[in-house]
């Protein structure tokens, strides 16, 4: 593993970076460090750990917030049986049962 120094808000920090990912990794410190300079430069925050946990959280959000192009749509799920009604339990038990009657056994 390769190891790379940057610098976030002015101070240097020595990163382990695999092979081939130095380009990403830059581009991850320089969004960071581009976060935690507009928490620090609007005034209001100024311990660093609290800069770093709120630029943490705004970008995490971002990243939940963005929609996955490239990522595989998710499978269907069922929904949690506490939402389901009595009739959709029903269902669903018959569903399985006639799934499994052609096998007779889980294991």
């Amino acid at each position: 593993m390769k190891q790379m120094e940057v610098t976030i808000m002015g101070q240097s920090y020595l990163l382990g970076c695999p092979e081939g990912g130095e380009a990403a990794l830059g581009a991850a410190v320089a969004q960071v460090d581009r976060e935690m300079s507009a928490i620090r430069d609007a005034g209001k925050v100024k311990a660093r750990e609290r800069i770093a946990v709120l630029a943490a959280l705004n970008l995490a959000y971002q990243l939940a917030d963005t929609p996955r192009a490239a990522a595989p749509a998710p499978a269907p799920q069922a929904p949690a049986a506490d939402t389901l009604s009595t009739s959709e339990l029903d269902a669903l038990v018959k569903r399985l049962d006639e799934a499994l009657e052609h096998d007779g056994q889980l294991l």
